[in-house]
């Protein structure tokens, strides 16, 4: 197996997010809160995410324990999978190299073996920590265990509080990743085109012409490139938008369904958990192919559009 499959670097942006796990202690199990009043009609969900603690100015939500514990996770299977790397891989390893491997083929034929070798570190990590925070959000008790009050109508309990939210059922996270994504492109763009090439990409005209007909395109395309700059400004926000709407959308779905008939509870949600599985693969295929893309547009040179350093 190349070496170029192992974990190291790969795992660099999970770390980061990673980071203060152990600080911090997660609250246990369901309390009720005593002065919650009971409400007749079913809230929402909430499109802010829940707080569990306080330390000075930084809070932590319960979204945020989510991306934390599918990081450690996923950062874990990854150590132990490559820890004892055999020739013939087997269990983990196996399935660890054929994901990863796949990742990497799959992006060779989209944006090319010179930028794969550069981005891939990046594309993979936000597919599969995406992929597998979208799925954690599906495990029964993600958004049904916390903090709450009985219901005197019904006699259920309602939570008001979750313990654990879908990460990217926070706006907050997905803004995250777009703007880190954002920081990235930029990067990659100066790296492959240079200050000069950069701006001549955005505003520099396109195709060949001569005498009169040149300096009115130059014109044409220095204006053009400003809506390109609008557009380039909006990738981050659409990406972020995108990734939340679904996802919460999803949820919200699976809620109202839950409790349409609280005695079905358990059954009536079960076919929109089978859409959400496909959902969640399909989110994030579509954030790594759009970021994957942008990239490829700046990155690839036309004719008379070489680097300028």
């Amino acid at each position: 197996m190349p070496n170029r499959f192992l974990p190291s670097t790969f795992l660099s942006l999970i770390a980061v997010i990673f980071l203060g796990l152990a600080i911090f202690a997660s609250p246990a199990l369901a309390v009720e809160t005593p002065a919650a009043p009971a409400k007749e009609e079913h809230e929402a969900l909430s499109l802010k995410a829940a707080e569990l603690y306080h330390v000075g100015k930084f809070t932590l939500t319960n979204s945020m324990l989510v991306t934390w514990i599918v990081a450690a996770g996923i950062i874990v299977f990854a150590q132990m999978a490559t820890r004892n790397v055999k020739q013939i891989p087997s269990g983990a390893q196996n399935f660890w190299e054929w994901m990863v491997e796949s990742l990497y083929n799959f992006l060779e034929s989209v944006i090319g073996s010179d930028l794969v070798k550069k981005t891939f570190w990046f594309f993979a990590t936000i597919f599969i920590f995406i992929l597998f925070v979208n799925w954690f959000g599906l495990i029964p008790g993600v958004g049904t265990i916390g903090w709450g009050h009985y219901n005197s109508t019904n006699g259920l309990f309602h939570v008001d509080q979750p313990l654990l939210r879908g990460g990217n059922a926070d706006l907050n996270m997905t803004t995250a990743m777009a703007a880190i994504f954002f920081a990235l492109w930029i990067v990659w763009a100066i790296q492959a085109n240079g200050v000069g090439g950069f701006l001549m990409h955005i505003f520099g005209p396109k195709g060949e012409t001569s005498g009169f007909l040149k300096l009115v395109m130059v014109v044409i395309f220095f204006m053009v490139g400003w809506l390109e700059v609008v557009s380039i400004l909006f990738r981050p926000i659409s990406l972020s938008f995108r990734l939340f709407g679904n996802i919460y959308a999803g949820e919200s779905i699976l809620e109202s369904m839950s409790n349409m008939v609280p005695m079905l509870s358990w059954l009536i949600p079960i076919p929109f958990y089978f859409m959400e599985v496909l959902v969640g693969v399909v989110q994030a295929l579509v954030f790594m192919l759009l970021t994957a893309v942008f990239t490829l547009l700046i990155a690839k040179h036309e004719p008379g559009h070489e680097a300028q350093h």
